[in-house]
């Protein structure tokens, strides 16, 4: 257990590398109640969301989630969320170290405006479940929810063993899964029961350890590592998240303008030679020169390899280039890839290279 955005938390039940194969080939399941849940109602719901994410809430179809962000001014990134809008209402999921914070900003933001803005983080619980056998795994708890029918992003409401219940279809590990909300009074009962039900498709407990090492390869963002208040979704390559055309918001201008004039610095993928890990800060050289930083770096469970994400100049990759990581004081080569690694489909970067046999 470490402490993680304020709460205690398991790095793994098992081990990393078990838990992280369990998601790959069967199904995992994550405790997620650190994470902030935030409902927005009343009239002017819709004109409040609209002033503070990045994402054009209009263009969300009643039952579906959209990917945001909540930018300063110069187009730093606050943090990344997920909007889901429902029937009569929005529904926000953010990250754990910053709920306090995202729920103070929309509020100011939404001074005047007819919409209520309820912390739920406490009340309802979050777990999840992913894996391809996690669609197989949630039809068994429910009646009345056609899993099946749930669309990549989209949502669906009903029960899960008798507790009344959201479900979507999201998650953080590049494979097909679901996210789960029931009151914070009947999650422990759920928890037990999707054990129970679910055993024998492989359904593993699985902790931050693997969700990480799951994330990375797929080339998903961590807040504080890919972005943060001082990196910038045109540098992340997470512009599927900003819609410039829409009424403005903080950042809006600012991200209008880095991406006309082009990055300074980009987010890339880096494969590693060697067993060491690069870790977050730990420098990029290229050509000899400190060009960057890497920002996220594993052990990869799939390829058997060390990956890391680095933020590097823009500049400097231009051309041949020779990059190494400084690991301790000692070099490592590296080469760059492209985002993400691994894709469920085969089409991530390790994903083709492994078919050559070039990694496992």
């Amino acid at each position: 257990m470490i402490e993680f955005g304020g709460w205690e938390m398991p790095v793994a039940y098992l081990d990393i590398t078990t838990e992280h194969h369990q998601v790959r080939t069967a199904a995992g399941l994550f405790d997620l109640c650190h994470m902030g849940r935030v409902a927005v109602s009343g009239q002017d719901a819709t004109e409040l969301l609209q002033r503070v994410q990045s994402n054009d809430v209009e263009k969300i179809g009643v039952n579906r989630i959209r990917y945001a962000m909540l930018l300063q001014d110069d187009g730093g990134v606050i943090d990344d969320i997920l909007v889901h809008r429902r029937e009569n209402d929005f529904f926000i999921v953010v990250n754990a170290s910053n709920r306090e914070r995202d729920v103070d900003r929309i509020c100011q933001l939404g001074d005047g405006l007819d919409a209520t803005v309820e912390d739920q983080s406490d009340s309802l619980a979050m777990l999840a479940v992913q894996g391809p056998k996690s669609a197989e795994a949630v039809a068994r708890l429910t009646d009345d929810i056609d899993v099946a029918a749930v669309p990549y992003y989209g949502l669906a409401e009903g029960h899960l063993l008798d507790s009344k219940a959201m479900v979507t279809r999201t998650g953080y590990t590049g494979e097909d899964g679901f996210e789960l909300y029931v009151a914070t009074e009947e999650v422990v009962s759920l928890w037990d029961g999707i054990l129970e039900r679910c055993g024998d498709l492989g359904v593993t407990p699985c902790g931050l350890g693997a969700r990480d090492t799951l994330r990375l390869e797929a080339g998903m963002p961590l807040y504080g590592h890919e972005i943060t208040e001082e990196i910038n979704p045109v540098e992340a390559g997470l512009m599927f998240g900003i819609r410039l055309k829409k009424p403005d918001y903080p950042g809006r201008d600012a991200l209008a303008r880095i991406k006309a004039e082009g990055p300074a610095r980009r987010l890339v993928g880096l494969t590693v030679e060697g067993r060491r890990i690069p870790r977050q800060g730990y420098p990029v050289l290229i050509n000899g020169e400190n060009s960057g930083i890497i920002a996220s770096g594993s052990w990869s469970p799939t390829f058997d390899r060390a990956i890391a994400t680095a933020l590097v100049s823009t500049a400097a990759l231009e051309g041949d280039s020779v990059i190494e990581v400084d690991i301790r004081g000692r070099k490592a080569a590296a080469q760059t890839v492209e985002l993400p690694f691994y894709k469920k489909d085969g089409s991530g970067s390790l994903n083709e290279k492994s078919q050559g046999g070039e990694s496992a």
